[in-house]
């Protein structure tokens, strides 16, 4: 592989953030906290990464404390004396390697199935009580939606006093914010549905007290995806004019960077433009975007898991080219990364070779 990655490799800030390089890993859920709680392997985990070189991590999404957030015992929480120390001991021990970190905040709203979780005697919500293929969950109230603004307000609040260097709110793959953004799954007519921008004012509203509840220049980043869970198909947006309509209210809110999750970040979003969605997200909004989706490897995300669980490595070309051309500022790894915990710092040093394939048996250690 001859191509020139030094571009990759130029430090980037974010608000009050200065990272060394342009590479983040992707939030990868591991459900390895039992009760909640993020123990000493999982601090060693992600400072493992931060050790080989990654600029900036976000966690492994973790549950804010509004009850119907989440489903499973062993994803980490986000609240609780417990939890919130041990999750304090992540971030020194990744400090401590010379890296960043930010926690991906999740309330799964709908996919949360009824009856499951640390809360089962909790009903699930969702903005219209309906997803795609599931069934079970309570259209929000005014209320409901006020509960887990304020959810969502106390956990950013939490991450900045114990030391994180921003948040990531999970907006994307059809969980709850995800699910006020998309048409598919939001019927409402109050002020809450109805348009783009009406469909965007939950998510707006969530980036408002989040900011309002740290110091104005503590990085707030925005996750979303066209491609939901069990739809991959799915649009939040048909067009460019409609994609602009979705983010307007988010940026203005005070998202600083918007990370734009794709299943392969090479694909165009629109016809009639080689653009990503990424790249469209950034020549829209001029913020700083994070690309994701198959980086390094080849086969989308999926492809990986169920055809003989494996992606082989691939030269980063048209990840550069991308780069070069301003589409996105910062590269979201996730699978290579998993695998190969030194594979930005392989990279850095032009050892190619000795990059190691995505298997998906890793995502049964952590290591």
């Amino acid at each position: 592989m001859t191509v020139d990655v030094s571009p990759l490799f130029t430090p980037f800030r974010l608000g009050s953030l200065q990272l060394a390089n342009r590479f983040v890993m992707a939030p990868m859920t591991r459900e390895f906290s039992p009760g909640g709680i993020p123990g000493p392997d999982v601090a060693a985990y992600y400072a493992r990464r931060a050790a080989g070189d990654v600029g900036l991590i976000v966690t492994e999404g973790t549950f804010i404390d509004h009850a119907a957030a989440g489903d499973r015992t062993d994803v980490p929480q986000f609240y609780g004396d417990q939890a919130l120390q041990a999750w304090q001991e992540v971030a020194r021990a990744v400090h401590a390697a010379g890296g960043r970190i930010v926690p991906q905040l999740w309330h799964r709203g709908a996919q949360r199935p009824p009856g499951s979780g640390p809360h089962p005697e909790t009903s699930s919500i969702s903005p219209s009580g309906r997803y795609p293929g599931l069934t079970g969950s309570e259209a929000m109230s005014v209320a409901d939606i006020d509960e887990v603004v304020s959810s969502y307000a106390r956990a950013a609040a939490d991450a900045q006093r114990l030391g994180f260097d921003g948040i990531e709110l999970h907006g994307a793959h059809g969980y709850l914010l995800d699910q006020f953004l998309w048409s598919g799954t939001n019927l409402r007519t109050d002020l809450y549905g109805g348009g783009p921008a009406g469909r965007a004012r939950f998510a707006a509203e969530v980036v408002a007290a989040c900011r309002a509840a740290t110091s104005p220049a503590f990085p707030i980043i925005f996750r979303l995806s066209n491609w939901k869970a069990g739809d991959y198909h799915a649009r939040l947006a048909q067009t460019p004019h409609e994609l602009e309509a979705v983010l307007a209210p988010l940026l203005t809110a005070g998202v600083d960077v918007f990370h734009v999750s794709t299943r392969r970040h090479v694909e165009a979003a629109f016809p009639d433009s080689s653009l990503g969605l990424a790249g469209w997200v950034k020549k829209i909004t001029a913020t700083p975007t994070i690309t994701v989706g198959g980086v390094g490897l080849d086969g989308d995300l999926m492809t990986a898991y169920t055809a003989g669980g494996r992606a082989r490595t691939v030269p980063l070309d048209q990840l550069l080219d991308q780069f070069e051309e301003g589409q996105f500022d910062l590269v979201a790894v996730g699978r290579a990364l998993l695998s190969d915990p030194e594979w930005v710092l392989k990279v850095q040093q032009g050892r190619f070779e000795d990059l190691r394939s995505f298997d998906a048996a890793d995502r049964e250690k952590l290591a």
